[in-house]
């Protein structure tokens, strides 16, 4: 018997997972989205403590803790690909618009309806905006509403821009307008809205590379360079303490004691790593926010930078301890 798992979570959780499939485009049931989600976080969080118990041994505490922090990661990974799916189809939505308006005007001012019109537009480099119009038109026929078929195809983006436009196209036919003028203009208007967020972007561009140089090359770079000066310290003292097993003389003042540092090598490359990731990753979603107004499509670069901040801390530490090397046989 087939598990029914949309069952298994509230109403309200599955028309919203609904509502993100529909904007996302991806052609998939709400169950079979639950299915991938809740079997596959219920996979890791099993998964990842008996992998640290076997062969890492670690606690049992610790070992659930990282399982629930994989699962966790697991079930934002899927909202997360669904909500750049979700923006990746806007920006491609917004970015046809202007021309698919004018095409949609030169069809009406040669006489055509507007639903015809609206289908004849639809070239096939429009990608899934043609067939979200295709299913609009076969909803006219079905008999829907020429005001109900274009706001279920504006409600398939999380478009402010298509939104506003079907609404004043929807005005226009109630009203009586000049629908080629209006969609001309609003054709124009939206490419000059483009050209300025472009113009923006640019003016922002100095922002980016200051944003990229900080994230991507000072952090790991000081990071490799503290790691490498506690590993040489650490070996310097492992040196000193091996020559004084009783420790050092406090020549009469016991709080100025020398004594080594208490962050080991270990502990402080562990800390680099995560710092860089975090660092890194959060530094790509700030550069998208920068340079395009949408966080999410830093999705993009996230990888690439934080493979590049890994690489330059081991490259940075790696020459750092070649040049100080012979300090460790002190």
């Amino acid at each position: 018997m087939a598990i029914t798992f949309e069952r298994l979570v509230s109403r309200s959780i599955v028309t919203y997972v609904s509502d993100e499939l529909d904007l996302s485009g991806v052609k998939m049931t709400v169950n079979a989205f639950f299915r991938i989600a809740i079997l596959g976080g219920f996979a890791i969080f099993i998964a990842i403590p008996l992998v640290l118990l076997l062969y890492f041994k670690f606690s049992a505490v610790v070992a659930a803790f990282f399982g629930f922090v994989g699962a966790a990661a697991y079930e934002i990974l899927l909202y997360v690909i669904l909500e750049f799916q979700i923006e990746r189809r806007k920006t491609f939505v917004e970015t046809l618009l202007p021309d698919y308006l004018q095409l949609v005007a030169a069809n009406i001012r040669s006489g055509i309806s507007l639903d015809r019109a609206m289908l004849l537009a639809s070239k096939p480099e429009f990608g899934y905006f043609k067939t979200d119009v295709e299913a609009m038109n076969k909803q006219l026929y079905s008999g829907e509403t020429m005001q109900n078929a274009l706001n279920n195809l504006s409600r398939k983006y999380r478009s402010t821009v298509l939104q506003h436009s079907i609404r004043l196209i929807l005005e226009a036919v109630r009203y009586g307008g000049a629908l080629t003028d209006l969609l001309n203009q609003i054709a124009k208007d939206t490419r000059s809205q483009q050209t300025i967020q472009k113009e923006i972007s640019g003016q922002l561009f100095m922002y980016t590379i200051f944003i990229a140089f900080a994230a991507i090359m000072a952090a790991p770079a000081l990071y490799g360079l503290t790691y490498q000066m506690i590993t040489i310290t650490d070996k310097v003292w492992a040196g000193i303490l091996a020559q004084n097993p009783g420790g050092l003389p406090t020549a009469g003042l016991s709080f100025l004691k020398p004594s080594p540092p208490q962050i080991t090598p270990g502990m402080y490359y562990d800390f680099s790593i995560v710092a860089i990731i975090i660092i890194t990753g959060f530094g790509s979603f700030t550069i998208a926010t920068i340079s395009s107004g949408a966080p999410l499509r830093g999705i993009r670069y996230a990888p690439a930078f934080v493979v590049l901040g890994i690489v330059i801390f081991f490259v940075v530490a790696a020459v750092i301890g070649a040049l100080f090397s012979s300090i460790g046989s002190v």
